[in-house]
């Protein structure tokens, strides 16, 4: 296998986490005592959609729930919201409300311009032939695998994101293989006529002590006194903690994992974990609790976001999950990462760093654009990850494990057949990722479509053709045979966190985050800046005009 997935559970929103103030690197810069709270950015928000109810696209029939609120430091506000049509989750409902620092109107970032209005909300396609539909789909995406414990439960939405918003059954069908390992898939299903709409992967992995990892050397260790002894639990990153799953995997039933695999707090006598082999369990949770760590800091540090819903709250990570498991997702239903132990041929433990700061991204993600995962959406999902993954492990400075452009070359192994799961200098490098975008990108698995944006991101930092950075040699050559320069890794890890937290939604295309981007740029250094016209050229170098 050559993915690192995400699961997709149900979704928090800020009816779970508080509103929290983000403030962005942007000037002038408003006192304080000045600056609008989130609640009064969410009040101003209320009034707007009141007023332009039918510029946004709202009716009676819809309900509006807040998902997340930033409020930049000259006091410009932005408020994204998920929507309901009479009771139901709206694929594509999701919009962004932006105001001036004064609480007026600017404009908006929707999902979908159509206008979300149905005859009816009764299927004609019953839930049990929804859930057959997606349970073949599943068994058609394990060819040769005898499937247990499959189940699948429909759940009806309303699909704006295909086309004319439409009746639909949204199934997640989840099923253990023959080793024991979970397989998902979520279908989505026409709900008059029984069609399949979509269909994509659902598993899209204070005291101070150290610990000697598998792959980044000896590192520090932010843990928990317990009594006598310690817990690899960090107090001062929300409690972030690491548990050994025991190789067990998840018992989920029509949809739901009603028990999750075990993952009792790692614990240690001397406050120094594992012996940096794979023989020691504790080595690997040194490795997943330094990736979540350092990523925790890549996101405080540099964009001022306070864990992954940026609410100062921690999550988890299970280390030795599953039979020789050749994965790691992030799960929004447990709001924490799972790492496998790899079968040893292909891979190693997933527990790298910037397969763990690729994870947590995930969740960052999900809890900002929400980028749906199939599609044109999901390929830029899966390179945000990608993206980020990249940023974190240079934001790190681990000599043992230095920055690159690479993603997963430390658990590669020889049988893999190359040195790492994808290269963004050249993607295609992989065998089966896109270089270039073309109007073939949507049907592509998102993590071969995801490379356009990954070599978006190399040319926008770092620029085209052969060139050594850290020691390592790349050669990105472009898809219109233009000449770009890079602006640097720091730039383009603003430009991209301001694109998804701001302006991108659940169904933003490559052209959408080619737009994101430019608004990003422009927000942060001016629309005659060099890095506004980077962005540009470096879209235009694969094919995104």
């Amino acid at each position: 296998m050559s993915r690192i997935r995400h699961v997709r559970g149900p979704r928090l929103t800020t009816a779970g986490i508080a509103a929290t103030l983000l403030v962005a690197a942007l000037s002038p810069t408003a006192d304080a005592a000045d600056r609008p709270t989130p609640s009064a950015a969410v009040d101003n928000a209320a009034a707007v959609l009141t007023d332009r109810a039918s510029v946004l696209g709202l009716s009676p029939a819809q309900d509006t729930e807040v998902r997340d609120v930033i409020v930049d430091a000259d006091g410009t506000q932005h408020v994204r919201y998920d929507r309901t049509y009479r009771g139901l989750p709206v694929l594509g409902g999701d919009f962004v409300v932006h105001l001036t620092p004064d609480g007026e109107y600017r404009g908006a970032d929707r999902a979908t311009r159509a206008a979300v209005s149905l005859p009816t909300v009764t299927p004609k396609l019953p839930a049990p032939r929804a859930a057959d539909l997606a349970a073949n789909a599943l068994r058609a995406a394990n060819p040769g695998e005898l499937l247990k414990r499959l189940t699948a439960e429909p759940e009806l939405v309303v699909d704006a994101l295909h086309g004319a918003p439409k009746l639909a059954w949204r199934t997640n069908a989840v099923a253990l293989d023959s080793l024991g390992n979970p397989v998902a898939r979520t279908v989505l299903t026409d709900a008059g006529t029984g069609a399949r709409i979509d269909a994509w992967d659902a598993l899209e992995s204070a005291a101070e002590g150290d610990g000697k990892s598998l792959y980044g050397g000896t590192v520090p260790l932010s843990t928990t006194q317990s009594g006598s002894s310690y817990q690899l639990k960090d107090p001062t990153r929300g409690d972030t903690y690491t548990g050994d799953a025991g190789n067990r995997t998840d018992l989920c039933f029509l949809g739901v994992c009603l028990v999750r695999a075990p993952s009792t707090v790692f614990t240690d006598a001397d406050n120094h974990w594992g012996s940096g082999t794979a023989d020691d369990r504790a080595s690997a949770a040194v490795d997943a609790q330094y990736g979540t760590d350092v990523t925790w800091d890549y996101y405080e540090d540099v964009h001022g976001r306070s864990g992954i819903a940026g609410d100062g709250k921690g999550s988890y990570s299970r280390v030795h999950y599953g039979t020789r498991y050749n994965n790691a997702f992030w799960d929004d239903g447990c709001f924490c990462m799972t790492y496998g132990d790899g079968d040893g041929t292909t891979f190693g433990p997933l527990v790298s760093l910037d397969v763990a700061a690729h994870e947590m991204t995930h969740g960052v993600t999900s809890s900002t654009a929400a980028l749906t995962y199939s599609g044109e959406s999901g390929g830029l999902n899966e390179a945000t990850s990608d993206i980020f993954g990249a940023l974190v492990e240079w934001h790190a400075d681990n000599s043992t494990d230095p920055g690159d452009y690479l993603i997963g070359e430390k658990v590669v192994r020889s049988g893999f057949g190359r040195d790492a799961l994808r290269h963004m200098d050249r993607p295609s490098r992989d065998g089966s990722s896109a270089d270039c975008w073309s109007t073939a990108a949507g049907d592509l698995d998102v993590h071969y479509s995801s490379g356009i944006a990954n070599h978006f991101a190399y040319l926008l930092a770092e620029g085209s053709g052969a060139k050594n950075v850290g020691g390592v040699s790349y050669d990105s050559p472009t898809c219109d045979g233009s000449t770009v320069s890079g602006i640097g890794r720091e730039k383009l890890g603003d430009i991209w966190y301001r694109a998804l937290t701001v302006y991108m939604t659940s169904s933003t295309d490559y052209a959408g985050a080619r737009k994101a981007t430019l608004d990003a740029a422009k927000d942060l250094y001016g629309a005659d800046s060099t890095e506004y016209a980077a962005v540009g050229a470096a879209w235009s170098a694969v094919n995104v005009d």
